[in-house]
């Protein structure tokens, strides 16, 4: 039996901590909530109750997902055309797939820290 229930969170380190808050608010809807008073600057954005993205402050920008071992994140998302809507307007790079054999949608959009977010709408058949 696995030990994991679900995943708690994903932590970015960032440069620009401002821009990558709007981000997370602007395009995915997050709210800002309670954070521990840890003694370094960050942000710990909220969906509904739980604290899903944790941001940190950095002196200087820290590697790119590209390239690295961990490549990207995902969210299931509510309303794909919605999600489009709000990722061009950001003006980030994104692209835009389907998983073969099922009604997944997913979108792909680099943020300010070159973290890779994967934006998934299942739609009635995710399993094929």
């Amino acid at each position: 039996m696995s030990l994991v229930r679900a995943l708690d969170h994903i932590n970015i380190r960032t440069a620009d901590l401002a821009s990558t808050k709007s981000m997370f608010i602007d395009v995915l809807g997050l709210t800002e909530g309670w954070r521990p008073a840890f003694p370094f600057p960050g942000a710990w954005l909220y969906a509904g109750e739980k604290d899903v993205v944790h941001l940190v402050q950095v002196d200087r920008p820290a590697s790119a997902s590209e390239g690295s071992a961990l490549d990207h994140f995902a969210f299931d998302i509510s309303d794909y055309e919605d999600a489009l809507t709000r990722v061009r307007a950001t003006g980030l790079k994104f692209f835009e797939t389907t998983v073969p054999g099922s009604s997944i949608r997913q979108i792909f959009v680099r943020d300010l820290n070159g973290v890779n977010i994967e934006l998934n709408w299942k739609g009635p058949n995710p399993r094929g």
